[in-house]
Order: C-alpha cells, then sequence, then structure tokens
C-alpha cells in the first residue's frame, strides 16, 4: 500500500477516485441496448458469455427453492433471522402528517452480487426494508455460478424475507431486464442494490426512465488513525473490505509517518495467510493509499470531500471528531466498531453509497421504498377567493 504525502485535497481527491472509463460505458450501453430490443434473448446470450452456461429458465421455481434449502445449515438460518430481526428493529418509524402520506412504491429490483462470492445479507439488507415499506412486488436478481445456480444461502435468505420472484441473471444485462422488461422478468419501478462497476453503469444509465436507489459501486472503506491506533486491527480492518474484489478502495488517513509506516508493515505481514490473498493484494496495491495530511483539520477536509462508503474513527478523540465528519455513508466510531460488524450485526444497512455520494445521502432504508403522496382538495369559495 502507497504512502502518499497531502499536499493539495481537491487534486489528491481527484486523483485517487476511481472514474468510469469511455470503454465501459460504451459497453454497458450496448448490453443495455440489446436487452431493450431483444429481451430473454438478449439476457440469456449475455448469461452465457459471461458465465459459460447455458441458461433455459431464468427464474428460479419450486424446486430449485427446496433443494436450496435441503443445503443451509441450521446455524446459517438462524444467523439470518438474527440479522433480519436487528434491521427490522432500527428501521425508522414513519408518522403521517397533515395532508401528505407516505405509499410503498409498487415494485421494486433488488439485484443481489453473486459470481467470486455469496452476499445473502445484501438479500436481507434491501428485502427486509421493502417489505417494511409495503411494497407488493418484490424481484431479487443474482449472478448464477459456473453451474448456473445461484447460492443456495441467497435463495433462501430471499424467500424468508418476503421477495415475491428470484431471477438466475446478473451484470448490465439483470439492470437491462428490470428496467425495461423482458417476457420472463417484467420491469419494475425502482431498482436498488449494491454491484460491481458494469452494475454501477448500467443502473446509471436507465436512470433516466427508471428509479434507482444510488451508485453502490465496488466497496470504500476508510480508516481514520493515530499513534493510539493498533496498527493490526487497521490492517485487519482494511483486509477484511479489501477482500471484496480488486475494485474496492480502502485507505487510511493520518498525521503521522510513523503510523503509516506501521501500519504498511501490519498489512504486508497480514495479507499472506488470508484466504482471499490474491484479490486483496490487487485491490490494495491498485487502489489503496495511506494519506499523511499536516493537521486534523486538513484530515477531515480530506475525509468529507473523498466521503468514502465506510469511515473508521480508529482514534483517541473517536466520538468528538465524529461530529465533524459528514461525507462518510457510514461512520463507525472507536476500536471495537469495525466495518464487517455493521455489514452483518450492528442493525445498520450495508448497502450504502460510494465514489463520493456519501456527500448527499446515507444508507438504504424504508424511505427508499416509499413515495410521499400529498393531497389537496379545494372548496369552490376558497377557490373563488
Amino acid at each position: 500500500i502507497k504512502i502518499l504525502q497531502v499536499r493539495n485535497i481537491d487534486s489528491f481527491v481527484e486523483s485517487r477516485r476511481q472514474k468510469t472509463s469511455e470503454k465501459d460505458r460504451k459497453t454497458v450501453q450496448s448490453i443495455l441496448n440489446d436487452v431493450k430490443r431483444n429481451g430473454d434473448s438478449a439476457v440469456k446470450k449475455y448469461e452465457r458469455k459471461f458465465n459459460g452456461r447455458q441458461t433455459s429458465q431464468l427464474r428460479v421455481n419450486a424446486k430449485e427453492i427446496k433443494e436450496a434449502r435441503s443445503k443451509i445449515s441450521r446455524e446459517e438460518v438462524t444467523a439470518l433471522q438474527a440479522m433480519s430481526a436487528r434491521l427490522r428493529n432500527s428501521s425508522p418509524k414513519i408518522q403521517i402528517r397533515g395532508s401528505s402520506k407516505f405509499v410503498p412504491i409498487p415494485s421494486v429490483g433488488c439485484y443481489i452480487p453473486g459470481g467470486q462470492a455469496r452476499y445473502p445479507s445484501s438479500v436481507v439488507m434491501s428485502v427486509i426494508p421493502a417489505k417494511i415499506a409495503g411494497v407488493k412486488r418484490i424481484v431479487v436478481v443474482s449472478p448464477p455460478s459456473r453451474d448456473g445456480k445461484i447460492d443456495p444461502l441467497t435463495i433462501v435468505a430471499a424467500k424468508m424475507c418476503g421477495a415475491t420472484e428470484i431471477y438466475k441473471v446478473g451484470g448490465g444485462q439483470a439492470i437491462g431486464a428490470l428496467a425495461y422488461g423482458t417476457k420472463s422478468i417484467p420491469k419494475v419501478d425502482k431498482i436498488v442494490g449494491p454491484g460491481g462497476k458494469f452494475v454501477s453503469i448500467a443502473k446509471s444509465l436507465v436512470s433516466d426512465q427508471t428509479a434507482i436507489d444510488m451508485v453502490a459501486g465496488p466497496t470504500e472503506l476508510g480508516i481514520i488513525a493515530d499513534a493510539s491506533s493498533n496498527p493490526e486491527l487497521v490492517a485487519l480492518d482494511l483486509i477484511s473490505q479489501a477482500e471484496h474484489s480488486k475494485d474496492t478502495m480502502c485507505f487510511v488517513i493520518t498525521q503521522s509517518k510513523t503510523v503509516a509506516k506501521q501500519i504498511q508493515k501490519s498489512i504486508e505481514k497480514l495479507i499472506s495467510d488470508t484466504e482471499r490473498s490474491s484479490i486483496i493484494k490487487e485491490s490494495i496495491s491498485k487502489n489503496g493509499f495511506i494519506a499523511v495530511c499536516k493537521n486534523e483539520n486538513e484530515m477531515i477536509e480530506l475525509a468529507n470531500k473523498f466521503a468514502p462508503e465506510h469511515m473508521e474513527l480508529m482514534v483517541k478523540n473517536a466520538k468528538t471528531l465524529s461530529k465533524k465528519i459528514t461525507g462518510a455513508g457510514l461512520l463507525l466510531i472507536g476500536k471495537n466498531t469495525p466495518s464487517p460488524a455493521s455489514d452483518y450485526l450492528l442493525g445498520t444497512n450495508h448497502i450504502l453509497p460510494t465514489n463520493g455520494f456519501g456527500r448527499t445521502r446515507g444508507g438504504l432504508s424504508v424511505l427508499d421504498f416509499l413515495k410521499l403522496q400529498t393531497v389537496v382538495e379545494s372548496k369552490k369559495s376558497a377557490l373563488s377567493n
């Protein structure tokens, strides 16, 4: 991981933030155009191209759901139930005032990443708030693995949380199907959920005619550290996030070159013993950095302008500092609040804004599945006046 001295904050943020290439944008646009014109046949073509499997049926049927249930343990079911309960209990309670009321969006599509890893937790984070909001049609799409099947735990989580349909499709073609509709996959009113760069680009491109929650692309973790931080804990938290994909961005902000070097050494020491070490090495070397700032004000400004998805404050004055950090999608205070705990256990939603959008919105919630309906009625006398 590179140690970089911060000199100009705006240019530093601009140079480090991940950008969408024109080539990737054109590739995704061509996929969306094909799906819009050719529906199921285009979706199946891209599933075959990207996953190497011929898919005859896109929707997960009752037999496949039953088979998935037989493949997961009681412990896994209990974990999903505990996660769901915590999220339900922490969801905001909606109050109705005056002549405005909240009404649920009729249909939503929840994108669940898959392929290299399984993310049943993302099912919980997207389907539960939609169910609480009262959405009638909740569609889950997730890319199948090489055997043409979705991870069993993802299927069981989807049914347990209240999904009405599950489809074996991922990438830009899944977003296109949800946005435009095909014979097998009727279109939805809004698309939510995290995904890789093609999914993020596709969501952005279809947003002129189908609502989306946010740009929730490859995960990001920033950590503010000082002399009181444990370099090994900082390194472990960075590694736990960097293992998601090669496009993950993990970084540290500090005032101390000594602390920066200690963290750098800890990362180098720990990476080799991790299960997904090749992904972590590429992610950390390509996108990771340790920024050394002159003072606390510069650290705060850099953190707020970078506005990462997750921001951990592993410093002595974490609570005081937290009042000045406004840009992060999720703020994690102190050494005992690592980002993996927020992903699964703490009741917060882990579908969060990336690429600087934390400056303007927070994580996914019940509010994303509701619209404010305003109602007005005028009397003839009032209209005359």
